[in-house]
């Protein structure tokens, strides 16, 4: 992304952050700091969006969400009244380029609705027991009962880094767990083929905005933490923007809040299961937020429908490496030791920065189950046969460098899609072709070279 680009989105999340700051300092009772944080994020949040009106290929979208959120949140904190010359003053335009939006829809009480997600109690409260719930339940406990069983047993691994996330931000765990078993299954290193990626799957720009770029050339998607705190900070506005409405956040957090917004445009104060808007959805939105509330369900009452979600012992523990050796030798001499699954998937998600088929250098700190210390040096080090034998697998390993063939962009395609079909991951097709990460842009007729696996 061109630094230009990266300063104007980096002063509107600025912005955005500060807006939440203000109303959360009026809710508290500092009515005067609130106000003033508030004067300065709406400043600050209109020269940035004349500078994005003014910078090429900067999304104008962005700032009309960040407008909608500031009328959100005024609604949200009543006594904040706009100051003398705010220039957030609903009868002034929209900078220029800007589109306006339709006016936002409110089931009931926003202020009580969100509030409510502060607690598993009341998360419970609003989940309906409706049929596409219904039917959510039984996808879950018949066929899809292994990926759910899975994703828990992945998600107790990462528990102890995301939940007080969640917590602080005054999220329910249930939600959380929900999303990552629906979007990736818990698994860190989840990439989908429309290019969204990690545990959370976040689009690339969505990512760039809540402050998930590239750490010294690692994709800050695939960090659980960092990813899960974008979460938190992305749910709790569109549940501001979305009135406490938590069908629409699921469902805005899945399509696309401006997307969204157009819908609900068309028929005021109608919510999800509205069949006007339900049936206008895409599927896949209508499939998402059923299969969420689904899980959070689960997560809260698993004993009435029988489900098992096993608890593990999932401390961890970061040890040096003796020797030099790759998360994928680790997990053939580790073996089964307390999981019938091995630990392949567990050592990746503790380790997401650590590539899983190249030896990491003797002395390198590594993230290992707790319970498997004393495994490791049993079996992982010197003379084990074990490990002999794993160094052996991996030097057998497929050769890295594959026969290529040219390949041209067609219409719908997108780098996720290219690498399935070539059999190849995301991030080895983009360092083929020099394309940069988290949003790994293509065009139609763009000459790629491809693996020749498909």
């Amino acid at each position: 992304m061109p630094p230009e680009l990266s300063g104007v989105y980096g002063r509107l999340h600025e912005s955005q952050q500060s807006i939440e700051t203000g109303v959360e300092l009026v809710l508290e009772g500092n009515e005067m700091a609130g106000r003033n944080e508030l004067a300065a994020a709406t400043t600050r949040l209109f020269v940035a969006a004349r500078e994005c009106a003014e910078t090429p290929g900067c999304d104008i979208d962005l700032f009309g969400d960040a407008m909608l959120q500031l009328v959100a949140e005024r609604r949200r904190s009543p006594s904040v009244a706009d100051p003398p010359g705010d220039p957030s003053s609903i009868g002034d335009p929209l900078p220029a380029g800007a589109e306006a939006d339709p006016p936002l829809p409110l089931d009931g009480d926003p202020l009580a609705s969100a509030d409510s997600l502060l607690t598993g109690a009341a998360l419970r409260d609003l989940i309906p027991q409706n049929r596409w719930v219904r039917a959510a339940l039984n996808d879950w406990l018949t066929w899809n009962r292994p990926a759910l069983v899975e994703a828990f047993r992945n998600y107790q691994f990462l528990r102890p880094s995301v939940a007080p996330i969640y917590a602080e931000a005054g999220l329910p765990e249930a939600l959380l767990f929900a999303m990552m078993a629906k979007e990736s299954g818990a698994k860190v290193h989840a990439y989908s083929r429309a290019g969204a990626a990690g545990p959370l799957q976040f689009m690339g720009r969505t990512a760039q905005q809540y402050g998930l770029g590239s750490d010294d050339g690692f994709d800050l998607r695939l960090d659980p933490a960092a990813a899960t705190g974008a979460n938190a900070r992305y749910m709790k506005r569109l549940l501001r923007t979305f009135g406490g409405n938590l069908e629409l956040a699921l469902a805005a957090y899945n399509l696309g809040d401006t997307r969204l917004r157009r819908l609900l445009g068309k028929h005021p104060g109608a919510g999800f299961w509205d069949p006007r808007v339900f049936h206008a959805l895409p599927w896949e939105t209508r499939n998402y937020v059923p299969k969420v509330l689904a899980v959070a369900w689960l997560f809260l009452h698993p004993d009435e429908y029988s489900l098992e979600l096993a608890s593990v012992e999932a401390s961890a523990t970061s040890i040096v490496l003796q020797e030099d050796t790759s998360l994928g030798e680790l997990s053939i001499c580790l073996g089964q030791v307390d999981s019938a699954d091995g630990w392949f998937r567990t050592l990746r998600n503790l380790n997401p920065r650590i590539s899983p088929s190249r030896r990491a250098l003797a002395g390198t700190r590594l993230v290992l189950p707790t319970a498997l210390v004393s495994t490791y040096g049993q079996r992982c080090v010197g003379d084990s046969p074990l490990i002999a034998l794993a160094r052996e697998l991996h030097d057998a390993d497929y050769p890295e460098t594959p026969e290529l063939m040219p390949y041209t962009v067609r219409r719908g395609d997108t780098l996720g899609a290219i690498a399935t079909r070539h059999r190849c991951s995301l991030s080895e097709l983009a360092r083929l072709n020099g394309i940069m990460s988290p949003n790994y842009v293509i065009h139609v007729g763009q000459k790629l070279t491809v693996p020749a696996r498909g």
